[in-house]
């Protein structure tokens, strides 16, 4: 590699350019600090500015120098040092940046393709969370908590996050930030802002570029965890009149990684022909499934024969297997990606080799215009695209000792099956998704006197399309299986109100009727339907639509606020929120009798949306100028749970007397609950203490989990907690600092972090739990009139442990444990790094 030289020679650039530049841009000293928290932090929670102390909402708002402050570059980042929020990147074997979930306040979708946090740019609906990354220094993100339906539309059931774009003016300015660090670590990032007709138009351009070796080795020496991004970004703020401000922003970025960080924790051996244990199992319980997972609805009693399967339970224990995967890019795997038949995204723009490659657009524009002194109109327009592509090593380990030929089935006979593509047992796989949307909205806002509102209405449609395959033999065109068309039309029509009941009690009645429009097409091979149960039976050739449902929907908040001192506000809200629908097309392609039966049975086609009320108290206020705080109780009934469940459908052609048909139902009810807290104090001008909490707590009431049940044997999930979310967080940030006396606008600084998530559950079985992690970041700084210099240590202690966990399986080539969940994908922590960074303002 030629890391080390790249490192030097970025290290001299940035030493030359910050003299340079430092010496051309000189400007007086900046005014000694206050000693306070700061001024007031306006957020936009509810589509207009308030002030986060005296807005009824539970909302964080990270501002610019927060950001850096604490080195915050990812959503990742940003979820770790932010209690109550957890990011789930593992899915179908796979933990990468393909698959990020928000999880917010405990509100785990039950499926993959499902979400219950949406993301904004400016307001403005984004496809993914990766694109909250590419916005290059933004003013603030705001993480906004609890159901936003009113205001931010659907996908808002557990909360909203919105990052929010610096606006330039008629100064001339920017920035250029250079960081090296370990493992090759390092990032260019560029701004330039200012006006192109004064008092007219404006612009800023921002670049950057970032690129880091993976933190874990692979048995070859290949790192696992490889990323880099490339981000372009152009905003223009127009000015026609001082009542009129139009914004346009666009943003180009492109992820380019390599294979994932990841490991597994598996339940048993597997034993290569030789008698090589190729991965040890570490199971420390063996629990009594079932091999359906399901009841039968004639007896009441398990469908399937009681099976017996190890596994993990409490707190797993530390990975004793080394990481590996067959990861190798050779000409077997170069010639599968060259495919261009059954594939959704263009090979042209799909991954070359093991990792990832996303490419997004994203495109916005807002209008205001304020049409008098109490009334504002404002109009938003947004456009994404978003293609990305992963090659996954499926299996997740070396499995080289398991050559091609060999009789893994103890048949006497070499089935087609047992011949590897490899020449050795692996199993590659392609996943691909385009997802493109476009977005419109109008409001019309009010204030003057003791009444302010808005009333607005909003569009979208968005379309996706998700492909896969692979496989341990040969790689062709037959193994590829791209899906039909999934496209959602979202009309909505929203309103607020507050009154001002007193010069300090308010009430606000806010609401949104939401329209949804869900429509599924045939995959572009088609489809025969062989039954008219759920539709017309015959052959639908490709984008044919299949199904088509509207939903209706109202969600309103009330809210009563009453400001106690000018210093103290306190809350409380009552909202419901609705989450999209589902359809259950692979209910089509079975056979005519077991659709029937599927339908006789209880089995629907369109199921309903998911359901929330949502009740919340809070308080927020400041002590003089030094301490500013926050805090919140909510409650939440989660209704009508999409769960992913197994249909017993008689079938007089099995020899069971049954056929089993997967489907996603309405058949869970969680009730959550938890307490959310932040506070800044600076009692000096030398110290500053912020520091965060949350309890975030899930009660399940009903859940139906066939993949669950036939592990563990448990089909009463009552009292148990919801997956892959920490019921305790919290975060400590210590600054201390103060400027230096005869220099230019010269200060130091020195802050350490302390972030803490409690384990996870890997399923809603409560049995397997990853551990508590507990990760401390420390940075130090100097600055001399516009050149900042900082050095920082991420993971100081260099904790190891899995920041993510879900059930998965063991793979051998007789696929003896993959009926039965048998392993344990773990996402892997980024360990310990140290870097320099320096910053020249302009």
């Amino acid at each position: 590699m030629t890391g080390n030289s790249r490192t030097i020679r970025l290290a001299s650039t940035l030493s030359t350019m910050a003299l340079v530049t430092g010496m051309a841009w000189a400007a007086p000293a900046m005014a000694q600090a206050s000693g306070s928290v700061g001024g007031d932090i306006i957020v936009t929670a509810r589509k207009t500015g308030e002030d986060i102390l005296k807005v009824p909402v539970t909302v964080t708002a990270i501002t610019s120098e927060t950001l850096d402050a604490k080195g915050i570059v990812s959503v990742v980042d940003m979820a770790q040092s932010t209690p109550g929020i957890n990011i789930n990147n593992s899915s179908s074997g796979h933990a990468d940046r393909s698959f990020q979930q928000v999880v917010m306040r405990g509100m785990t979708p039950s499926t993959t393709l499902a979400t219950t946090t949406s993301m904004f740019i400016d307001g403005v609906a984004v496809s993914s969370p990766s694109q909250l990354s590419a916005v290059t220094s933004p003013e603030r993100i705001e993480i906004i908590k609890g159901p936003q339906s009113a205001y931010f539309g659907r996908n808002t059931f557990a909360g909203a996050i919105n990052v929010v774009n610096k606006v330039p003016g008629n100064d001339w300015g920017g920035e250029v930030l250079g960081m090296i660090g370990t493992r090759d670590n390092w990032r260019l990032r560029g701004s330039i802002e200012g006006p192109i007709i004064e008092d007219l138009m404006s612009f800023r351009i921002a670049g950057e570029k970032f690129s880091k070796d993976g933190s874990w080795k692979n048995y070859d020496g290949q790192t696992l965890g490889d990323q880099s991004t490339k981000v372009a970004s152009l905003l223009v703020a127009i000015t026609p009149s001082p009542d009129v401000t139009i914004k346009l922003f666009g943003m180009l970025s492109e992820d380019k990684d390599g294979p994932a960080a990841q490991t597994r924790l598996y339940a048993y051996d597997a034993v290569a022909p030789s008698g090589q244990v190729v991965v040890a199992g570490q199971s420390n319980c063996t629990l009594t499934g079932d091999t359906r997972g399901v009841i039968n609805p004639t007896t009441g009693l398990p469908a399937g024969a009681p099976v017996r399967n190890n596994y993990f339970c409490g707190t797993i224990p530390s990975i004793g297997n080394p990481v590996t995967a067959n990861v190798t890019n050779t000409d077997f795997i170069r010639q599968f990606l060259a495919i261009g038949t059954n594939r959704v995204v263009n090979p042209e723009d799909g991954v070359q080799g093991y990792g990832l490659l996303r490419k997004t657009k994203h495109a916005h524009a807002t209008f205001d215009w304020d049409v008098t002194d109490s009334v504002k109109f404002s109009a938003l327009a947004g456009y994404n695209r978003e293609i990305w592509t992963t090659l996954i090593d499926l299996d997740g380990y070396d499995t080289r000792a398991f050559p091609s030929g060999y009789d893994y089935n103890r048949n006497g006979v070499i089935n087609p099956s047992e011949i590897f593509g490899q020449g050795y047992f692996d199993f590659p796989y392609l996943i691909e998704r385009k997802i493109e949307d476009f977005s419109v909205e109008g409001r019309l806002s009010y204030d003057k006197g003791p009444v302010h509102g808005v009333v607005g209405v909003s569009y979208l449609s968005a379309d996706q399309l998700q492909g896969l395959g692979g496989g341990s033999g040969a790689l062709t065109a037959a193994v590829l299986s791209p899906g039909g068309l999934s496209r959602n039309k979202t009309t909505g029509f929203f309103f607020g109100a507050t009154y001002d009941l007193t010069d300090t009690l308010s009430l606000s009645v806010e609401g949104r009727y939401q329209i949804d429009k869900l429509e599924s097409f045939a995959r572009p091979s088609g489809l025969t339907v062989q039954s008219s149960a759920f539709i017309p039976a015959g052959f639908y050739t490709g984008g044919t639509l299949l199904v088509g449902q509207t939903y209706k929907n109202f969600t309103p908040r009330v809210i009563a606020n009453w400001q106690v001192s000018p210093d103290l506000m306190v809350y409380a809200s009552w909202a419901k929120g609705v989450n999209p629908a589902q359809f259950n097309t692979n209910i089509l392609s079975n056979t005519g009798p077991v659709q029937q039966a599927a339908l006789d049975a209880g089995g629907r086609l369109a199921i309903d949306p998911e359901k929330v009320t949502n009740y919340e108290v809070g308080i927020k206020g400041r002590i003089g100028s030094t301490f500013r705080y926050t805090a919140a109780a909510y409650y939440a009934q989660w209704r009508k749970l999409i769960n992913a469940v197994l249909i017993v459908a008689p079938d007089a052609t099995q020899t069971t007397g049954f056929s089993f048909v997967n489907t996603s139902a309405n058949a869970g009810s969680v009730n959550l609950y938890g307490i959310e807290a932040e506070a800044s104090w600076r009692p000096t001008e030398f110290l500053t203490i912020d520091a965060a909490a949350a309890f975030n707590d899930s009660d399940i009431q009903e859940f139906a989990s066939t993949t669950v049940s036939a592990l563990s044997g448990i089909y009463d999930f009552s009292g148990k907690e919801m997956k892959n979310t920490s019921k305790y967080s919290a975060n400590v940030g210590v600054q201390v600092g103060t400027e230096i006396a005869g220099w230019d606008r010269g200060s130091w600084f020195l802050r350490g972090d302390w972030n803490f998530k409690s384990g996870q559950w890997s399923n809603e079985a409560n049995l397997a739990k990853s551990p508590d992690v507990h990760f401390f970041n420390t940075r130090a700084g100097l600055t001399h009139g516009n050149i900042s210099i900082e050095v920082f240590v991420n993971n100081v202690f260099n904790n190891k442990k899995p920041i993510s966990i879900s059930d998965n399986f063991l793979f051998t080539p007789d696929f003896a444990y993959t009926a039965r969940s048998s392993a344990l994908v773990l996402g892997l922590p980024e360990l310990r790094t140290a870097g320099i960074q320096a910053k020249v303002k302009f």
